[in-house]
């Protein structure tokens, strides 16, 4: 049964104020378009908090104790392309803030294991290897480019691993793997969730050409929308293309509906003024990688304010996630950025393993670890701006590994700056 505060968060769309002028991108879409990691994305300071503030957050004291539980964190760290070492400082403060306040893992003290691949598939499969020599008893993984490299020897060894973003077919239908983001919330189910709201019966996803979109939106898309009962339909546009009018005719006539654009923030330019001057009057939406400065000085206000871009988490204000989250960083950790997709990202997936672990008793082993994970009632996942998770198998039968069902929107203002955002493509996981 749903708990009071899951049933609460279900009964209004929820919109909170972001006083940040930055927002967290939706991980797994970038992790379909790049074949790079993303390196840390703000620099700022852990913001001031009162240390009686904090201890009010983080709750009353529980101490863990005796023999260790050793808990492995992957991360492709720092190379020469990328620098995502904060995963590795989140996680320590992470995994301090477990063992002081949520008695660790089964009343024992969290040991982390890390490993770092560079971005590199051999170091990936290594780092999967290493955590199976030293004998964790399960892994969370949050970006990672070569993330399939580090999944394959924990999946063949009966690890359980969580991961943040996750794409691959056969991780997404492996049973000892947990993914705690909605892979089909970014460039489906939001243009779904919109078109629903808005009480409007088409689809059109205007696509930039490249391969790795291709599977999703011709052959997954077309399903999700007809059980949606709406019209769909996709424009491949090539890379590059500047005037986009001939292309976005189409749009305009008939009745409007949602048009969700992917692809670079030039692409994405030239169809956002594409549709404004074809006439279109539905709505607008995209993937958070469209908005950027280049983005709000060349799409006129009109178009932006009120668009819908995917997030991972609330950024600023006072977001109960955000200011649970930064008490945490303020009191364990030592000036780690909080706006930092890439050490959010890391906070939900191990703080979510950490979740779905509560309650395990007895020896805690890769298979009992597993067997809890999966009878996990729905919880709040921690630190992702009130989304829910259960890691059951049942969020999308077809792919089993999935433990969300949709995710969050940032609502961009006449700046083109996130305004609020909202949990859109949520509903109950069945028991």
């Amino acid at each position: 049964m749903e708990d009071k505060a899951v049933r609460q968060r279900r009964a209004a769309a929820r919109r909170y104020p972001l006083r940040s002028v930055s927002m967290l991108l939706a991980a797994p879409i970038a992790l379909l378009l790049f074949a790079a990691a993303c390196g840390t994305d703000d620099d700022g300071a852990t913001p001031a908090l009162d240390p009686s503030a904090a201890a009010t957050e983080l709750g009353p004291i529980d101490r863990a104790v005796g023999a260790p539980v050793k808990i492995g964190i992957v991360s492709d760290g720092k190379a020469a392309a990328i620098d995502n070492s904060i995963q590795f400082d989140v996680a320590d403060a992470t995994a301090r803030y477990l063992n002081e306040h949520q008695g660790g893992i089964g009343g024992r003290p969290v040991e982390l294991v890390t490993c770092e691949t560079q971005g590199d598939p051999a170091r990936g499969t290594d780092c999967g290897n290493q955590m199976i020599e030293k004998g964790v008893v399960a892994v969370a993984v949050g970006e990672s480019a070569v993330g399939d490299a580090v999944w394959q020897p924990l999946a063949d060894a009966d690890i359980p691993v969580m991961f943040y973003g996750l794409t691959s077919p056969a991780a997404l239908t492996d049973p000892t793997t947990f993914v705690v983001s909605d892979p089909t919330f970014g460039i489906q189910q939001l243009p779904i969730a919109i078109a629903k709201e808005n009480d409007l019966g088409k689809v059109t996803t205007v696509a930039i050409d490249v391969p790795a979109l291709r599977h999703t939106l011709d052959e997954v898309a077309p399903g999700l929308m007809r059980a949606a009962g709406l019209d769909y339909q996709v424009l491949w546009i090539p890379p590059g293309t500047a005037d986009m009018t001939a292309q976005l005719a189409s749009v305009a006539g008939g009745e409007p509906g949602v048009v969700f654009v992917i692809g670079n923030d030039a692409f994405c330019i030239s169809a956002f003024n594409g549709l404004r001057a074809v006439g279109h009057e539905g709505e607008i939406s995209a993937i958070s990688q469209c908005i950027t400065d280049a983005t709000r000085t060349a799409v006129p206000a009109n178009v932006l304010e009120g668009m819908h871009v995917a997030a991972s988490a609330p950024v600023g204000g006072d977001d109960p996630s955000n200011v649970f989250y930064n008490a945490v960083l303020k009191t364990y950790g030592n000036g780690i950025a909080p706006t930092s997709a890439i050490g959010r990202g890391m906070f939900v997936t191990f703080a979510g393993l950490a979740a779905a672990l509560d309650g395990i008793t007895g020896d805690i082993t890769p298979t009992t670890a597993t067997a809890v994970i999966k009878a996990m009632p729905e919880k709040e996942l921690p630190g992702a701006g009130g989304l829910t998770f259960r890691c059951n198998g049942k969020a999308y039968p077809e792919t089993p590994a999935v433990c969300v069902r949709g995710g969050l929107a940032a609502i961009l203002d006449s700046s083109g700056q996130p305004a609020d955002f909202q949990v859109l493509g949520s509903s109950p996981i069945p028991g």
